[in-house]
């Protein structure tokens, strides 16, 4: 069994990573930060005995992403499991005073990026007549908060991809999932704020999901029976009813 990874180098990526390698399928792991990518594959094959292709680009660039894509060897294209995981947020401003890099980057690596790796993937998975492909989605493709304009719009993007995905490879046997965290503790704040203290300040009172608890869950949905499909799942910490109310504790 193989399973492609986007994103893999930290947070769920990684995590999603750990817990197929545990469980004995082969991985292609990609990200843009290769010494990363490389620690993973070694750490992976030492403690599991697995394979683990690495892939190294930037998922935001379409020539070198289907440059990496074409050029991978046939033996590898027998690809079970697509976890669409790359994403990230960018900037929490008002759309009116928005950084225009920032909805790019969002946009190109949420969306596009999505995009452009299931477009490799979906026909050689229906010439198999088999596979799943997982979306990690979000809470904010679920609804909108303050501030988080452009970054809710990708991730409602993915959330419509990911419909329309089910019902195109239906024909196909090709099982389609989407599952929408809610705050969990990983990279995600520190890449969007760019501020360590405002990034633990976003956790600071209540216990957060965990990357792992995002792979747990992975597990649970492919070890389904073939007749049967996890369509959507969304996942909140215990402290937190919306994206934007949290039960936090006064220290």
């Amino acid at each position: 069994m193989i399973a492609l990874i986007t994103g893999a180098t930290s947070g769920i990526g990684k995590a999603i990573a750990e817990m197929l390698a545990k469980n004995k399928w082969n991985l292609i792991i990609t990200g843009r930060r290769l010494q990363r990518l490389i620690d993973l594959q070694k750490s992976l094959k030492e403690s599991y005995n697995v394979e683990v292709k690495i892939l190294n680009f930037d998922i935001r660039n379409l020539l070198e992403t289907f440059e990496v894509l074409k050029n991978i060897e046939k033996e590898w294209t027998e690809i079970d499991l697509l976890i669409n995981n790359a994403g990230l947020a960018a900037g929490l401003d008002n759309l009116y005073e928005g950084d225009l890099k920032n909805w790019e980057r969002m946009i190109d690596t949420n969306i596009k990026g999505l995009l452009y790796v299931s477009r490799f993937v979906m026909p050689l998975m229906i010439s198999r007549n088999k596979g799943h492909i997982i979306n990690i989605s979000s809470i904010a493709g679920k609804e909108v908060y303050l501030k988080g304009n452009v970054y809710c719009a990708t991730k409602h993007a993915v959330e419509a991809l990911t419909k329309s995905m089910r019902m195109e490879l239906l024909p196909y046997n090709i099982k389609v999932t989407s599952i929408a965290p809610g705050m969990v503790e990983t990279e995600f704040s520190l890449v969007r704020l760019q501020d360590e203290q405002k990034a633990k300040e976003v956790y600071k009172g209540f216990e957060p999901l965990k990357a792992e608890d995002i792979a747990n869950i992975v597990e649970f949905i492919i070890n389904q029976p073939q007749h049967v499909n996890i369509n959507d799942i969304t996942v909140m910490p215990t402290a937190q009813a919306s994206s934007t109310i949290v039960n936090r504790k006064q220290e």
